[in-house]
């Protein structure tokens, strides 16, 4: 039903405002007597059950920032049974984004381009929102993506980081820095090691006890990508993400004539999942056992979020797939991952007996 409801109706309209419209779906899906009925089908099973930086999680697989940027979906997300929900980006200053248009879909590819700008109501609707889901019972780990205010130059990019972690930390489950958004000028600069170590020694003292990761970009070369990782484990943060979105075009399908009048974006969907998939390879290198790694970019169907986990995951998000699979997508990935954790048990009974 779904692939027909895209190709016929989503597909001919602008993707942003197709995002708008299904928001308030979503989140009434959280709200009773919808989400008890909603959870009842989609619920995880309870192989799945994960845990990963001091918190449990129904599934491994949940939802990457960008996809509820103001904090107003997660009960909806959970119901729909995804293991985590990563809100933001969220910047101490509320700001607008971007001009229009600017997300854009790549269908032959199943891949978004966007250059949304970071648009949020800010830090402190973000920090009420997350303390109103926290009092829930039941509910998805919250973890909360925060990214430098545009208005602030990136050598005052510290002090805008702290104020935002000062809001957000303590009602986030997990707190996410993110340097590698390439639609903010300047901020991927701040990738760089040398900058990179205060910034993230200032958020890990503001955060306090709130376990603190740092999202990194697929374009960095490997060794840079090692170095960050190594710089991760010394400062003492608990985790990456690995990865944002990349500014490669590419291997694509979609017309290179289309995509040129597209213009500037992180892309995202299937086109990285080679790439993100290595990066999560490089990481978990680096990094010690019991070091938090989640890993996005390119994940679609079950077998990816398996291969993510063999790979070393602890955890993984996704946001593209969404947009060309439906409402039911976790429900989907959650069933299938079960099936094949269910089958790789029966053959490890099998080959020991």
């Amino acid at each position: 039903m779904y692939p027909f409801i895209f190709r016929t109706v989503f597909s001919r309209m602008d993707p942003e405002r197709a995002h708008h419209l299904v928001i308030p779906v979503i989140r009434a899906l959280g709200i009773w007597p919808l989400a008890p009925i909603v959870r009842a089908v989609t619920r995880p099973d309870p192989s799945l059950r994960t845990e990963a930086l001091g918190l449990v999680f129904d599934s491994p697989f949940g939802v990457a920032a960008g996809f509820d940027k103001n904090a107003v979906m997660s009960e909806g997300l959970y119901a729909l049974g995804f293991g985590h929900v990563e809100v933001g980006t969220v910047t101490t200053v509320a700001q607008p984004g971007n001009p229009k248009p600017r997300l854009y879909r790549l269908i032959a590819d199943r891949a978004l381009i966007n250059r949304m700008g970071f648009n949020n109501a800010g830090a402190a609707v973000a920090a009420d929102r997350l303390r109103r889901s926290r009092r829930r019972r039941q509910r998805a780990v919250l973890g909360a993506n925060i990214g430098k205010s545009r208005i602030v130059d990136v050598e005052y990019a510290t002090a805008d980081y702290v104020t935002s972690t000062k809001l957000i930390a303590p009602v986030a489950d997990y707190l996410v820095v993110n340097v590698s958004s390439p639609n903010t000028p300047g901020l991927r600069g701040l990738q760089a090691v040398e900058s990179l170590r205060p910034l993230l020694e200032a958020v890990r003292d503001a955060a306090s006890a709130t376990p603190l990761l740092v999202k990194i970009a697929p374009d960095l070369p490997d060794d840079e990508v090692e170095a960050i990782a190594r710089l991760a484990v010394d400062v003492g943060l608990a985790g990456i993400v690995a990865t944002n979105t990349t500014i490669s075009r590419e291997g694509l399908w979609t017309d290179t004539g289309a995509v040129a009048a597209v213009g500037a974006g992180g892309l995202s969907g299937a086109p990285l999942k080679v790439r993100a998939l290595e990066v999560l390879r490089l990481v978990r290198a680096a990094v010690p056992t019991g070091f938090c790694v989640i890993s996005a970019g390119g994940v679609e169907t079950a077998a990816d979020v398996r291969e993510r986990l063999d790979a070393g995951a602890d955890l993984v998000q996704g946001y593209t797939g969404f947009i060309y699979r439906g409402p039911l997508w976790a429900r989907q990935i959650n069933s299938e991952l079960a099936r094949i954790n269910a089958g790789k048990a029966a053959l490890m009974r099998t080959n020991s007996g």
